[in-house]
């Protein structure tokens, strides 16, 4: 089958970064699912492990986490899909990657695809989805439904993948006030679109903005990017008691005594522990993807696909990878077809 995978660490620039493979088809055993892949995104973490992460010496590794796909066979144990349902997930960091024709995948971290999307719309929301959703519901416990006493959420970095399914779920599920934070006039327009109440700067203080927005502080924060940079605001921002959930790996070590007066508590969100450690609440990933499906069939979560940027071969994953390195990508970018 035909994949796409790296051997060593390279930069972008370089050719030889990803290559094209040949590699044999896997076999669905245990609860396994084999899908035919035929789009995946490209996510941040993606470019992260092929610029850090080298393969065993003479080992090629694939990469990709979201597919959409059709299931091609199940294996003995499978209960809740069979050959031909349409789906889509966020995979596994300690299984093969999904930028490969065939791919096998735990049935608990599958949900059926979303009707009313494309195969290429549908991948570009699993693991943005996934992660956004576990954050603000797990770890900073939002609360569904509309209550009157639902607070404030600070959601940084909005206009990305992660930030634009966040602000979607936190404005329609709750009755969380959400204050996104953008930095480029589209960016802006992107947050509000997607139902932030309020827009603020992050190249500024972010207290200070809150302030001229007549918040005093807030109860949730959830920070997706940059967290080093932005931390000792952050720290300011949150209300006694508050809480602050983090996704990205900072640059520097963050100073949790900040946090020691106001008696607020960090939280980090990372949606690959619970298919990496085989919890025994994994299977709660792939509801909350048939959750979501529903919800965005019913028209109430948009998708954050923003383009299909070719097909999924070494060349055109190159030039993702690259663009996601900008750091100036808005929603998602997709790759769909071999």
């Amino acid at each position: 089958m035909k994949a796409v995978g790296h051997t060593r660490c390279l930069p972008v620039t370089d050719p030889d970064c990803l290559i094209d493979l040949d590699l044999p088809e896997p076999v669905a055993t245990g609860r396994d699912l084999l899908v035919r892949v035929m789009a995946v995104s490209v996510n941040p973490v993606d470019t992260k492990l092929r610029r850090n992460a080298p393969p065993p010496a003479g080992e090629a590794r694939v990469l990709g986490y979201d597919a959409a796909g059709v299931v091609e066979a199940v294996g003995p144990q499978v209960t809740g899909f069979k050959p031909g349902d349409e789906v889509w997930y966020a995979g596994s960091r300690v299984r093969p990657g999904t930028n490969a024709e065939l791919h096998l995948v735990d049935e608990r971290i599958v949900g059926m695809k979303p009707r009313s999307l494309s195969f290429a719309q549908a991948a570009a929301m699993p693991l943005t989805t996934i992660t956004a959703w576990e954050a603000l519901f797990d770890r900073l416990q939002l609360r569904a439904g509309k209550p009157a006493d639902a607070g404030t959420v600070l959601i940084t970095g909005a206009a990305g993948g992660v930030g634009s399914i966040a602000v979607q779920l936190a404005r329609r599920l709750t009755g969380a006030q959400v204050v996104a934070t953008a930095s480029r006039p589209e960016s802006r327009a992107q947050a509000l679109a997607l139902g932030a109440h309020r827009v603020i700067d992050h190249s500024r203080p972010l207290s200070e903005e809150l302030r001229r927005e007549g918040i005093r502080w807030v109860e949730n924060i959830f920070s997706i990017t940059h967290t080093h940079l932005h931390f000792a605001e952050l720290a300011k921002s949150v209300a006694p008691q508050g809480r602050i959930c983090v996704i990205d790996t900072p640059e520097k070590p963050l100073d949790f005594m900040l946090l020691r007066e106001r008696c607020a508590s960090l939280h980090w969100e990372g949606m690959f522990t619970r298919s990496g450690f085989q919890t025994a609440d994994m299977a709660e990933q792939g509801r909350l993807l048939s959750e979501t499906a529903r919800l965005v069939d019913d028209g109430l979560i948009r998708c954050t696909h923003t383009r299909t940027a070719g097909r999924i071969c070494a060349a055109d994953l190159r030039a993702a990878h690259a663009e996601i390195e900008s750091n100036r990508t808005i929603g998602k970018i997709v790759l769909a077809g071999f």
